[in-house]
């Protein structure tokens, strides 16, 4: 498997991509994404490139071996994707109902755990912590939440697809050398690399958004992949939380401070840090490119120190969220940008 890993990334990437460019076609007829006052965009743009993403990553899971798909379960826990996927397209179309959404959510969480075992303790400083029926729970919030804040953070060309690739790629490399028994590495890895296929569209100035159908999957996928690596004997959920930092500190902030300032949170809007700072840096394209250097300079060596030393892990944590809770604060999150004009660059 490890020498053909090369070709089946390679391979995963390619159908991605083309999987992607058919997708296209179809959404400039029927899904084009037309700015208006929550945009972060100018122009009409087609959506729902994410598609693409899930057939790739599916076609893998389905092609497998079970042990190298991360073991018994696995499979049956991530089939619930396709339901996160398939209401996500629907509401590429037309808008949905967002119970009927929470419910398909909370319903596919719900499933996942079931075939993992659930999630009756957690281990945080190299301790382990047994939580019972209340670890369960928190899973599934944890991967309710993890799924929408995706969905959220997929608002300028480039980031999402990217933190696809960071954030899976990272965490499929760190579980498949240093925990290569635990068989959570290579969808990772086929996630990530499927990201990469998409990301060839998405890249500034974008040809095609990933629509709920791909960010509430790569959530799903990636929250999944967090607790059955934690386990089954591979990263533990520390390190996946400080990978995912940059996502999880600007969404969870600007819901926290829309809440507590009396705002409708849970509907659409244009006030994330990550929007304040494409007005700020005069695009798209140099917000990703930070992400990317915030994630590869700093969040990447941090999940390095806490697989070597898992003692430190609360201190590590710390050190990923307090600076980027910061500068969130800092850039204004949870506070609505003015529209953006018609016809504005990436």
């Amino acid at each position: 498997m490890i020498d053909s890993m090369p070709l089946l990334l390679t391979l995963a990437a390619a159908a991605a991509w083309g999987l992607t460019a058919l997708v296209r076609a179809y959404a400039r007829r029927h899904l084009m994404d037309v700015p208006n006052s929550r945009s972060s965009h100018g122009l009409p743009t087609p959506r729902g490139g994410g598609l693409g993403v899930v057939l790739t990553w599916y076609s893998a899971l389905w092609l497998l071996p079970a042990a190298a798909a991360g073991g018994g379960g696995m499979a049956e826990a991530c089939a619930a994707g396709v339901a996160v996927a398939a209401v996500g397209f629907v509401d590429d179309h037309g808008h949905l109902s967002p119970r009927l959404r929470i419910a398909v959510h909370v319903a596919a969480a719900g499933w996942a755990l079931w075939w993992l075992g659930g999630m009756p303790s957690i281990t945080l400083g190299g301790q382990a912590w047994h939580l019972g029926w209340a670890g369960s729970a928190l899973a599934l919030v944890a991967i309710v939440w993890m799924l929408n804040l995706f969905n959220f953070m997929d608002g300028i060309d480039g980031i999402a697809g990217s933190e696809g690739v960071f954030v899976a790629g990272a965490g499929g490399i760190l579980n498949f050398v240093w925990f290569p028994e635990s068989g959570q590495g290579l969808l990772n890895l086929v996630l990530a690399a499927s990201c990469a296929g998409f990301l060839l569209w998405n890249w500034p100035p974008a040809a095609i958004f990933l629509g709920d159908v791909g960010s509430s999957f790569i959530g799903f996928i990636l929250g999944v992949a967090a607790l059955a690596s934690a386990a089954r004997g591979g990263a533990s959920l520390a390190v996946w939380a400080i990978l995912a930092a940059v996502f999880v500190a600007d969404a969870s902030f600007t819901l926290l401070r829309r809440m507590a300032s009396g705002q409708r949170w849970f509907e659409a809007h244009r006030s994330h840090a990550y929007q304040h700072a494409v007005l700020r840096l005069g695009g798209h394209r140099p917000v990703t490119l930070w992400v990317w250097a915030i994630n590869l300079g700093w969040l990447l060596p941090l999940a390095l120190l806490a697989l070597r030393q898992p003692q430190a892990e609360p201190a590590l944590l710390f050190l990923a969220y307090a600076p980027l809770l910061a500068l969130v604060a800092a850039l204004g999150a949870g506070r609505t940008l003015p529209p953006v004009r018609s016809g504005a660059g990436s």
